[in-house]
């Protein structure tokens, strides 16, 4: 082998879950997710077990999704989701009898669906479990990233902060998988200096940035992105590989756009008879995404109907591209560089499949193709790399992340800006809650807790992406006040009057993330100098 190739894929949602509705549009994100992404990754997974193949990826299981699919309330709303899904590919098999493109694009979203459910009988519903086997077969290495998911640069002005999300996502993955994480998936890829310091307390050992983080290094690394650097504390940083994520992600040049691959937006949820589609919407009184599509993507003057035969052969024609593109790669990198170049290639695992239908075929190719018909590139993942190559340039990263411009404006802006003072006093009490407040009753420690998952679920950086993005903005301004209002109303009552148990009770089972979350972590933090 003349070079390594190490793809992460990167999964994440934010915490949503609400008993007090028995729909909710936004648990949707959870369950298109399962079906459309991580089913079909498991999938995969048992196909390169069952044939053989050693082919070695790394996967970040974020702690606010671990929560959500080990949560009984949210599995039994996905079990009937599926059933939802089935039951509506029957009616569509029916109404589409004398049509034939879309009949037989019907029956194969059946078989799609009802092979989802076998998986998912198989699994028994616990994903994270099955994912763990996985890893501790040796077959994939499971990182973790902070608890959720906030943009740590924006936490820099409070050290604590930034020292509770990261050691409460190590307690969470030890809960997971029986042992404690030696990666993390910075949040957005955002690096600031200091970060290291906390992430050293945990005991993890390496962490991506977006290519530019790497590049302006102080010093700049002799090797470009093509090997990682430790930083002065030893913590490895890998540098994102431009020209794999450019062939991705990119809307001009990236695969996902070809015109043969299913259309994301147009849905039958939109197109059909109202009163024929509401009982399958994840909002009873809302048009919205069922999750059958029998289009491609084509413009106007109309689109196309999805042909899944030529779909599936786009995508093995672009695995192999992908897979011919990375060979070249190395192999001009071999000639120039006096050690074999690792090119890391991190996405967001939501993106294969969900938004780019084809993307878990693409996959698939891309290994089987890279594991069996070429001897240039093998499959890496960070964790094993550093093991075989423990020696490498010490320098500091750039602030950096993979967000608009590089830096943080997706989540620092006009729109969002409202957030951060907020959160900065918020973070102030806290870390004065967990300063003054000796042996309390476990009354105390109940409502500690609970303040502390509180202002953990209020500085995730999907809030102020999604009033930047403009999706669903009401509801990630509702979500940011109302667990800065709960925290605040925590913070009286610990301070200046007592704990109303029984409110506190409701609270706990709305926002019941981290049973075991650690409150003491808020004492006083630096980063070391």
């Amino acid at each position: 082998m003349q070079g390594y190739f190490s793809l992460l894929l990167h999964a994440h949602l934010p915490f949503v879950r609400h008993p007090e509705h028995e729909k909710f549009l936004e648990e949707s994100w959870l369950f298109e997710a399962i079906t459309e992404s991580y089913v079909p990754l498991l999938q995969i997974l048992e196909g390169w077990q069952r044939d053989g193949m050693t082919a070695p990826v790394t996967i970040c299981l974020s702690p606010t999704l671990c929560s959500m699919l080990q949560d009984s309330l949210l599995q039994q709303r996905y079990q009937r989701h599926l059933e939802s899904l089935i039951a509506l590919a029957e009616k569509e098999i029916h109404r589409t009898h004398w049509d034939r493109p879309f009949r037989e694009l019907a029956w194969m979203y059946h078989r799609r669906f009802t092979g989802i459910a076998d998986a998912w009988q198989s699994f028994r519903g616990d994903l994270v479990g099955a994912f763990r086997a996985f890893q501790d077969a040796g077959r994939i290495e499971i990182i973790t990233t902070a608890a959720t998911h906030p943009l740590l640069p924006l936490l820099a002005g409070h050290p604590s902060s930034i020292r509770a999300q990261i050691l409460t996502a190590r307690d969470h993955y030890l809960a997971c998988f029986g042992r404690n994480p030696h990666g993390i998936w910075l949040p957005e890829c955002a690096y600031v200096d200091g970060v290291e310091t906390f992430l050293q307390e945990a005991d993890i050992r390496w962490f991506v940035l977006d290519t530019h983080g790497l590049l302006h290094a102080r010093p700049r690394p002799r090797y470009g992105t093509f090997a990682p650097v430790f930083t002065p504390n030893g913590i490895a940083a890998f540098g994102r590989d431009h020209a794999s994520a450019r062939q991705v992600w990119s809307k001009q040049e990236g695969y996902p756009g070809d015109a043969r691959y299913r259309d994301f937006y147009r849905d039958i949820g939109f197109d059909l008879d109202f009163d024929y589609v509401r009982p399958h919407l994840p909002s009873p009184e809302n048009r919205g995404f069922t999750g059958i599509k029998y289009w491609r993507i084509t413009g106007a003057p109309e689109k196309q109907v999805y042909e899944r035969d030529a779909a599936l052969k786009a995508a093995a024609g672009h695995a192999r591209h992908f897979l011919e593109q990375r060979v070249a790669q190395v192999q001009r990198l071999s000639g120039i560089l006096d050690q074999p170049p690792l090119v890391v290639a991190p996405y967001d695992a939501e993106l294969f499949g969900h938004w780019w239908y084809e993307g878990p075929e693409f996959l698939d190719f891309f290994a089987r193709q890279l594991c069996f018909d070429q001897k240039i590139v093998s499959l890496i993942t960070p964790g094993d790399y550093l093991h075989g190559h423990p020696t490498n340039q010490i320098a500091t990263p750039s602030a950096s992340s993979w967000g608009e411009e590089g830096y943080w404006r997706a989540w620092l802006n006009e729109e969002n800006q409202w957030i951060y003072p907020h959160l900065q006093i918020a973070q102030e009490r806290m870390a004065a809650l967990a300063a003054k407040i000796h042996h309390p009753s476990q009354l105390k420690v109940r409502a500690l807790k609970q303040a502390a998952r509180e202002l953990l679920l209020a500085q995730a950086s999907d809030w102020p992406f999604i009033l930047r993005s403009g999706t669903s903005p009401e509801y990630a301004r509702r979500r940011v006040k109302e667990h800065l209002l709960r925290f605040i109303s925590l913070h009286d009552q610990l301070t200046a009057t007592t704990v109303d148990e029984k409110w506190l009770r409701h609270i706990e089972s709305i926002d019941n993330v981290f049973p075991d979350v650690d409150w003491t972590c808020w004492k006083q933090a630096r980063f070391s100098s």
